[in-house]
């Protein structure tokens, strides 16, 4: 690194350029620097006089997006500077914007060009904006069910009074313990992105009130961000097919491209469903 461009570094350069006045602590005497001193950092974040140490001397390298939200928030930053003290501690940076299901023009046109792989997008709380024929006639067509109802998390988690569903035909995961974790850490994640966002914020306590799975999974910790697995669908026509699930982030809109590829065991099973497609989703409109 150069400079003051490490973590480290840059947390000393904000704390020094900061006077108790400034923060509305008072100014103790004598003092060897103008600037905050550590324990008073750690008085203004409610961190550790230890930990605010460490992270200077480059020896804690990973904070949590809320320890970095309270050092951004005493130090006083700018949004500029709030996203830079995110990016070097390795962190996505949160937006005040709220989370979006609109799906830019390029993307769609690339969507469109798919043909018979079965696609669907899904927004950053896991809502279920779009899907294809092939997605329908793989997994279902969720065209009846509600826009609320079409939640990813709210179906792998059910809480009481809900209908979600975003797949029709039974699915079965390689590893559902992994894969739930995973999604509840993909949550996580988006709930330190879209911090002001009510739909995710309802969505959130919806689950935590009324599903004691997620519940513990969420009080882990776990941050990340849900990228693949492996299932196995009950196809009514073809029977079990076996599929790589892959999930593809769509740049800053943090829309998720989730595609259903199969494995070539279930090749001749694919070919099937997509064969019979007509027939399946008429009966599926039925």
């Amino acid at each position: 690194m150069i400079g003051n461009s490490t973590l480290a570094a840059t947390l000393r350069v904000w704390r020094d350029r900061l006077t108790p006045a400034e923060v509305g602590l008072p100014a103790h005497s004598p003092r060897r620097t103008a600037g905050l001193r550590r324990e008073e950092l750690a008085e203004l974040t409610g961190l550790s006089v230890d930990y605010i140490v460490r992270l200077e001397q480059g020896r804690a390298t990973s904070p949590s997006g809320q320890v970095v939200a309270e050092l951004a928030r005493a130090l006083q930053l700018a949004t500029s500077e709030r996203d830079h003290l995110y990016r070097l501690a390795g962190l996505q940076p949160p937006t005040d914007r709220p989370i979006s299901d609109e799906i830019p023009a390029g993307v769609q046109r690339l969507l469109d060009q798919l043909g018979a792989v079965p696609v669907s997008v899904f927004a950053a709380d896991w809502r279920q904006v779009w899907w294809n024929e092939s997605w329908a006639a793989l997994v279902g067509d969720p065209a009846d069910v509600s826009p609320e109802d079409r939640n990813f998390a709210v179906s792998r988690f059910p809480v009481p009074g809900s209908r979600a569903q975003v797949a029709e035909w039974p699915v079965h995961l390689n590893d559902q313990t992994v894969s739930d974790r995973a999604l509840v850490a993909d949550l996580r994640w988006a709930s330190a992105r879209y911090p002001g966002d009510p739909r995710l914020t309802t969505l959130v306590r919806r689950l935590l009130g009324g599903n004691p799975e997620f519940a513990a999974l969420w009080r882990l910790g776990d941050v990340g961000q849900h990228m693949e697995e492996r299932k196995v669908i009950e196809h009514p026509f073809a029977g079990k097919v076996s599929v790589d699930c892959n999930v593809l982030a769509v740049g800053n809109t943090d829309l998720k491209i989730v595609s259903l590829t199969a494995t070539t065991e279930s090749l001749e099973a694919r070919q099937t469903v997509f064969e019979d497609t007509d027939r399946l989703l008429v009966t599926v409109e039925r």
